[in-house]
C-alpha cells in the first residue's frame, strides 16, 4: 500500500531549525493560531465594552440636573450618591445640604454642552462641560453660564455621581 501522507518543511521558532512535518501537525499548529487570535479579539471586546461609555455618564448628568430642576429628591438619589460632596463658591455640599438647596431653586432651564468625560479606571469617570442655567435661587436671579466637572463611580452596577462643582463664568471685559 502506498501513503499519501504530505509532509511540511517548518522552522521550529524555539531552535531556528528546520523540521519536517506532517499534514497533521500543521493543522494542530493553525488551530492554534486561529484560537489565540480568536481569543485576543473576545479580550479586545471585553475591555473595550467594560470601559465606561460617556454617552451613558452624560445621560446620567442630564438626570442629575433634571431631578434637581425638577426638585425630585428620589430621582436626584438613584443618580447622586449618599456619600456626594460638591464645592460651589458658596461653600462645600454634601446631600443634605444639596436637597436642602435643590428646594430653595427656581430652575427654569438647563443646557449642557461641550461635553467630555475620560477614564482611566473602568469604574471612575471624570466629566467636565458647560451649562447654562435659567433661574433664581433664593428668589434672586442666578442666570448664566457655569463650568461644571462631576466625577462618577460605579456602586453595585449603577453609575453615581460622587463629586461635582460648578462656578459662574464672569462676563468678559469690554
Amino acid at each position: 500500500m502506498i501513503s499519501c501522507r504530505r509532509s511540511y518543511l517548518h522552522v521550529d521558532s524555539a531552535s531556528d531549525l528546520p523540521r519536517l512535518e506532517t499534514q497533521h501537525q500543521a493543522k494542530a499548529h493553525i488551530k492554534k493560531y486561529i484560537t489565540c487570535t480568536i481569543l485576543a479579539f473576545f479580550a479586545a471586546i471585553a475591555v473595550s465594552s467594560a470601559a465606561p461609555d460617556k454617552d451613558a455618564i452624560m445621560a446620567k448628568e442630564k438626570a442629575a440636573w433634571q431631578a434637581f430642576k425638577d426638585k425630585n429628591a428620589a430621582d436626584f438619589k438613584k443618580v447622586v450618591d449618599k456619600d456626594f460632596r460638591g464645592v460651589y463658591a458658596e461653600g462645600i455640599s454634601d446631600m443634605e445640604k444639596e436637597l436642602s438647596d435643590m428646594k430653595k431653586w427656581d430652575m427654569k432651564s438647563f443646557t449642557i454642552s461641550d461635553y467630555t468625560a475620560f477614564s482611566d479606571e473602568k469604574d471612575v469617570m471624570v466629566a467636565t462641560y458647560t451649562v447654562k442655567v435659567e433661574g433664581t435661587f433664593e428668589g434672586k436671579d442666578a442666570s448664566g453660564t457655569y463650568n461644571a466637572g462631576s466625577v462618577w463611580k460605579m456602586e453595585k452596577g449603577t453609575w453615581m455621581a460622587i463629586f461635582h462643582t460648578n462656578v459662574k463664568q464672569e462676563a468678559a471685559a469690554k
